[in-house]
């Protein structure tokens, strides 16, 4: 097995051979949640992708440390530096304490995830279990001179920055430009510069979350809170920062801007970024109101839905997209997520039924390897399930008859689709419930097909035609073989 891996880096906007800075440990830092509402369809597509990538370096043998972090302070309405704080809004319309509002959203942050068979990262930090850390790492931004004190907060001076480092290298802003776009009029603002960004906030009389600090009581700023935490659980350099394509700016690229600041060079060597989720062609998100909740789509609930959809058809639609790539929702594209998932299944459980032959012109070794070239050209999971797809085909014109495979063949075959579905991918069967009707079903269905059997064994063709095409009815399609029957939904 090869384990290089070709990745594409935000940073150097080109595909690049991954090579880890201490090998064969791996540093990855993704940006989690901030845990106000429901998470929905635009959260998980961020968790499947880095958990795609966290499953694949741990098959090939890296030693994974994965910090995915909790969003529970700093995050302010609008992503701006003024405002109320997204968490403390709530806890105050709820009449709760921000940390209830926080270990509730948290725990069906994580009910979701498990559903969609999303592992665990290595650790979960909250940035407000966090705040030292913050303060320090704005301490050695002052100390640096690129940072200054207003009226008790504290805000990076992205112009001085600009003078010794280039602001803008992530997203490809030009400082020329910020100045143009966003200067805000003399005297309105306790910043120099109105795309300078808050390291730490000074609380407002009724702001709830709120520490001491060596400038005011108040709370760090949102940007601050993955480089203080990214550092103290990966150190100065690391590999991997992951998130969403809408955090590229300005998240970010403020993040680049306090690592060099604080520490004098870039602490990130590859940026990856997932692409949106979009439905009707905008992108769906909670600011946008157009967002659909992850347990809308296990229950059917919302109006947009014309069913419910399993949290395997969800993932298997996520996965069906490159990470880079836009993805459209809508009910068309999740069922045929759905049967396609189904397909794949169905012929997974073929896999265990079919015989060997002594011979056989399948060559299942060269699936396997263009599997690995998919997944290693970038996470291309849309190649890879395609592969499969191919593989597909052999498995029914085998199980019919029309084909042969040899026994080794078959056990590489068997091998290459638990891999790459289930470990890889992280698709799974249904859950016990759904497996347990699912079995119900089948008894029923076996044993009406088994009195077909009996009915044309007597010649008695009529019946038997009659229960087919009953069964076609209902959506039941049967498929008469040499040795007996088979049949699917």
């Amino acid at each position: 097995m090869n384990n290089s891996l070709i990745i594409y880096n935000s940073l150097s906007r080109k595909k690049e051979e991954f090579k880890p800075i201490n090998p064969p440990f791996v540093g990855l830092y993704v940006c989690g949640p901030t845990v106000y509402g429901d998470a929905h369809l635009g959260h998980a597509r961020p968790a499947i992708t880095f958990d795609l990538l966290f499953r694949y370096f741990k098959h090939l043998d890296f030693k994974v440390r994965y910090v995915r972090n909790i969003t529970d302070v700093g995050h302010l309405e609008n992503d701006a530096d003024s405002g109320e704080d997204k968490i403390g809004k709530k806890a105050r319309l709820e009449q709760l304490e921000p940390m209830e509002i926080v270990q509730f959203y948290t725990d069906r942050y994580h009910r979701e995830m498990d559903k969609l068979n999303v592992q665990k990262p290595s650790i979960e930090p909250r940035a407000s279990g966090h705040i030292i850390e913050q303060i320090e790492l704005t301490k050695k931004i002052l100390a640096n001179g690129f940072a200054y004190e207003s009226n008790g907060s504290v805000y990076f001076d992205v112009e001085e920055y600009n003078k010794k480092y280039n602001y803008g290298r992530l997203s490809g802003r030009v400082l020329e430009d910020l100045y143009s776009n966003t200067r805000d009029l003399d005297g309105q603002s306790e910043k120099k510069n109105s795309f300078d960004f808050a390291l730490w906030k000074k609380a407002s009389p009724e702001h709830i979350m709120r520490w001491a600090s060596p400038w005011s009581d108040g709370f760090p700023g949102w940007h601050v809170e993955c480089s203080a935490m990214g550092h103290k659980y990966l150190g100065d350099e690391f590999d991997i920062h992951g998130g969403g394509m809408d955090l590229l700016f300005p998240h970010h690229e403020c993040e680049i801007a306090q690592n060099t600041a604080a520490i004098g060079e870039n602490t990130v060597k590859y940026w990856v970024h997932n692409n949106m989720i979009t439905i009707n062609g905008q992108k769906m998100g909670k600011s946008l109101g157009n967002f659909i909740t992850l347990e809308d789509l296990f229950n059917g609930t919302n109006a947009v839905l014309e069913k419910a959809y399993s949290p395997m058809t969800i993932r298997f639609f996520i996965l069906q997209a490159h990470y880079r790539s836009t993805l459209d929702f809508s009910n068309e594209a999740l069922q045929a997520a759905e049967k396609g998932l189904a397909r794949l299944l169905k012929a997974f459980d073929t896999l265990d039924k079919i015989k060997s032959s002594a011979t056989g012109k399948f060559d299942a070794s060269e699936l396997k390897n263009k599997c690995y070239a998919a997944m290693s050209d970038d996470l291309n999971s849309p190649i890879l399930i395609a592969h499969l797809f191919d593989a597909l085909r052999v498995i029914n014109n085998i199980e019919v008859g029309n084909e042969t495979i040899d026994e080794e063949n078959l056990t590489i075959l068997q091998e290459t689709f638990n891999l790459f579905m289930f470990d890889i991918l992280g698709l799974q069967k249904e859950d016990q419930a759904s497996s347990a009707n699912d079995e119900v079903l089948s008894g029923v269905v076996d044993l009406v097909l088994n009195l077909r059997l009996q009915a044309k064994t007597n010649k008695d063709y009529a019946t038997s035609d009659f229960i087919r095409d009953e069964l076609t009815k209902i959506g039941v399609t049967v498929k008469d073989k040499k040795d007996g029957f088979d049949w699917e939904i």
